[in-house]
């Protein structure tokens, strides 16, 4: 079961057997526990819960420290939660432990994290939107744009793309490429950039779509 949770490090940039430069987002992948196992009969859905980060047992409530003890685990500060199929569940049982060598280099993998926060954002950070004429005389440079009609329908539609809150949104991306694994370091190098801020948890599984 290709899954796993990690820590984003920063970006760098390495060279390939040809010379050419590859960005690369650095990931401290693991290692994580497995916490619990969820089946249909049980639970109603297949699904395996990880655990990343070890942590002291006084910083986490007296349930979540019930939970690590009967599956016999250390305390983890960070759980998370991975769908997967039945013949998937089979292979794991409570108290194995994932490391970064589930993945090889040329993998192709999903990875889920929380986007960077950007606070309140006009039209044209927010949704790319084009700005009016910068003439003296034109008094609209940066404004949303029409309302609607008058008074048919005499109201804004649901989904009119307004100012507002911009950025902390769970994102996935796929399909990107697994470049290097470093067993000693825990780290994982991964093609291309992925979402949220340096220190902030990512998940990362398998991909689920081929890019061919």
């Amino acid at each position: 079961m290709k899954t796993i949770i990690g820590r984003k490090i920063g970006m760098t940039q390495i060279f390939d057997e040809k010379g050419v430069v590859i960005p690369v987002t650095v990931i401290e992948a693991g290692p994580c526990s497995v916490v619990q196992v969820k089946t249909v009969e049980t639970d109603g859905y297949n699904a395996v819960q990880l655990g990343f980060g070890e942590v002291k047992e006084h910083k986490v409530n007296k349930p979540e420290t019930g939970h690590f003890k009967k599956a016999n685990v250390k305390v983890m500060k960070h759980l998370r939660e991975f769908k997967a199929c039945p013949k998937c569940i089979s292979e794991v049982k409570v108290g194995d432990e994932i490391k970064v060598d589930t993945f090889e280099v040329g993998d192709k993998v999903d990875i889920q994290g929380i986007t960077k926060g950007k606070g309140f954002q006009g039209v044209i950070k927010r949704h790319g939107q084009h700005r009016g004429p910068m003439g003296h005389g034109s008094m609209y440079h940066r404004r949303p744009g029409s309302m609607g009609s008058t008074s048919t329908p005499g109201r804004v539609f649901k989904g009119k793309k307004l100012p507002g809150h911009m950025g902390v949104d769970k994102v996935t991306v796929q399909n990107l490429e697994v470049v290097k694994v470093d067993l000693d370091k825990n780290a994982i190098l991964i093609k291309g950039s992925v979402p949220g801020n340096k220190g902030s948890i990512l998940k990362i599984r398998k991909t689920v779509k081929s890019s061919k």
